[in-house]
């Protein structure tokens, strides 16, 4: 309710400050008229733009004819057609243009208002200057500022598309983020079901072997055997709780953590697959839980797997150092040259980094840290883990940020799983809708709705720019050669006083045509063509002046058998 008498004040303040820059430009167009109605010429003009700027809001089209009214009372002027006006008009068509989405609609108001126009200077028999201002200006105030709405209407649209499509992106990068460490927990789960499963399972059996035992009492027994039923329950809680944890039937949820593997294996079986591997353990191999072997397992297993797809046939070094309290484990591949392999670290690949984030999650749980990114010699990935785990402080979950893959910058995802092998895509996760939006998207993708619906945007906004770029020059193709044959009627059928000066009476036409202009003027108001004239006479009108935008006073020639008959001067205005 609030945000909604925000946006009612906020249009009301902004319709008044409209209101008021057109009044100003109506009051100063009355005050430079001097002897212009005050009724006519400023009271009801103001009245008018009072109600076609609200409505511009809900009506656009209709307060686009109501201020086109006041042009057409301009052209209904005797003095000039020219008047304040335009200006309204020409900001109210480009608020029609930015507040309306399509273009059937305002194209026909616009329409009409030029054909009203026309049809004004054709009922009124207006002169020249009145024709060419209802061909050229009010047109172009009309169809040019609703080119530029169009335009900045699509700009706008862009830019909030483009906004709510980086907040959708921002969004599922958090979720595939939580899903990541989701999925890392199930599997840490599963990793406990089978190293605290195997030790209760031991005590459960020590329990029951204990109860054979001669040397015990009966309430010895009794007490082992309740033991060893809390033990077995502990372990199907053990079981359930995994059961709960683990995804969808039919992931592999422990795929490439082979539970009697070692490092060293691993290792193994890399150098023989030709991988460029070389490694080395310092110091003496203390005793380590199951947990902990096996994240360093993990630790090596995705460093191999992401060097061997974004930086191949570079060289990897693993190096395991054992210290009192920790063991440190590094692993550095060399970045790709220049002139190495297209693919090595070429652009984004199509994963979202899910590996080293439920790497990162893992070490976390652990109580150990893991850094990633490049340094000295390549690309580092290096885990400190403890001896023992131990449960790790965490007062919320971190935000997710961009983790570097080997062989590539920072801040661009690795696409690599958890435990070291390739994942299935994901269905809920849809490419990225900018790249999938670009032509160069593979031919049978299918796209997703955002990059549709952004591609819509990106085409409507190329599409009015282009019109608001190319409307000028239709139209100047369209006015212009009238506008030049126009000025040409009228700059040919020009007679300067000086000539008109040696123009006597009674001398045949042959003798005064080098005198005379090219052609006589075809335009002359009524009151020159109702002056009265000679009996059987023929008249013709010139200019006297080459003003083409202002009236000039004519001269009357009036001939009879060839004959000058009469000469005469029609003033420029109106008796």
């Amino acid at each position: 309710m609030l945000n909604t008498r925000t946006t009612s004040a906020r249009s009301a303040r902004g319709d008044a400050a409209l209101w008021t820059v057109l009044a100003a430009a109506t009051g100063y167009g009355f005050w430079d008229a001097g002897s212009a109605s005050l009724t006519l010429d400023l009271v009801l003009p103001l009245a008018v733009l009072a109600v076609a700027v609200p409505w511009s809001r809900r009506r656009p089209g209709a307060a686009v004819v109501l201020v086109n009214g006041l042009c057409v009372m301009g052209l209904a002027d005797a003095s000039t057609p020219g008047n304040a006006h335009v200006l309204s008009l020409a900001a109210l068509s480009c608020l029609l243009g930015a507040r309306v989405a399509e273009a059937r609609r305002p194209l026909l108001v616009l329409a009409g208002c030029a054909a009203v126009d026309l049809a004004t200077c054709a009922v009124l028999r207006a002169q020249p200057v009145w024709w060419f201002y209802a061909l050229t200006v009010l047109p172009a105030a009309l169809l040019l500022p609703w080119l530029a709405g169009r335009h900045w209407r699509g700009r706008r649209q862009l830019v909030r598309e483009g906004w709510r499509l980086a907040r959708g992106l921002e969004e599922r990068q958090h979720l595939v983020a939580e899903r990541a460490r989701l999925t890392e927990r199930a599997e840490i789960a599963a990793d406990m079901h089978d190293s605290l499963g195997h030790a209760l399972s031991l005590v459960a059996l020590r329990a029951g072997a204990l109860e054979l035992s001669p040397d015990l009492t009966d309430r010895d027994r009794a007490d082992l055997a309740d033991l060893r039923g809390t033990i077995a329950d502990a372990v199907e809680q053990v079981r359930e709780t995994v059961a709960v944890l683990q995804d969808s039937p039919g992931r592999d949820t422990g795929a490439g953590l082979p539970v009697n593997d070692t490092v060293e294996d691993l290792l193994s079986r890399a150098a023989a697959s030709g991988v460029p591997v070389r490694w080395e353990r310092c110091g003496a191999s203390p005793p380590l839980s199951c947990l902990v072997e096996r994240g360093m397992y993990r630790v090596v297993q995705e460093a191999l797997t992401n060097a061997t797809k974004h930086a191949p046939d570079c060289s990897i070094s693993v190096r395991i150092t054992h210290e009192p309290d920790r063991t440190r484990v590094s692993v550095v591949n060399a970045v790709p040259s220049a002139g190495g392999p297209a693919h090595a670290g070429a652009g984004p690949a199509s994963g979202v980094g899910r590996g080293l984030i439920g790497l990162q999650e893992r070490v976390t749980v652990l109580g150990g840290s893991l850094r990633t990114g490049p340094g000295s010699g390549g690309f580092h990935v290096t885990a400190v883990l403890p001896h023992r785990a131990t449960t790790a402080a965490r007062t919320g979950t971190p935000a997710p940020g961009p983790v570097a893959a080997p062989g590539r910058p920072a801040g661009i995802h690795g696409a690599a799983s958890p435990t070291g092998t390739a994942r299935r895509p994901d269905p809920s996760m849809a490419p990225d809708p900018i790249r999938a939006g670009d032509p160069d998207t593979a031919p049978g993708e299918v796209l997703p709705e955002s990059a549709e619906r952004l591609a819509s945007v990106r085409s409507d906004a190329r599409r009015r720019s282009a019109l608001a770029f190319v409307a000028p020059f239709v139209a100047a193709v369209f006015f212009v050669p009238s506008a030049v044959y126009l000025a040409w009627q009228l700059t040919t059928s020009v007679l300067p006083p000086s000539r008109y000066d040696e123009l006597t009476p009674g001398v045949p036409r042959t003798e005064l045509v080098p005198l005379l202009p090219a052609r006589a003027y075809p335009y002359p108001p009524d009151h020159a063509r109702s002056t009265p004239r000679p009996p059987g006479a023929r008249c013709e009108f010139y200019r006297s002046g080459r003003d083409l935008l202002d009236e000039v006073d004519l001269y009357r020639l009036c001939w009879s058998g060839g004959t000058l008959l009469t000469k005469d001067t029609v003033p420029a205005g109106r008796p």
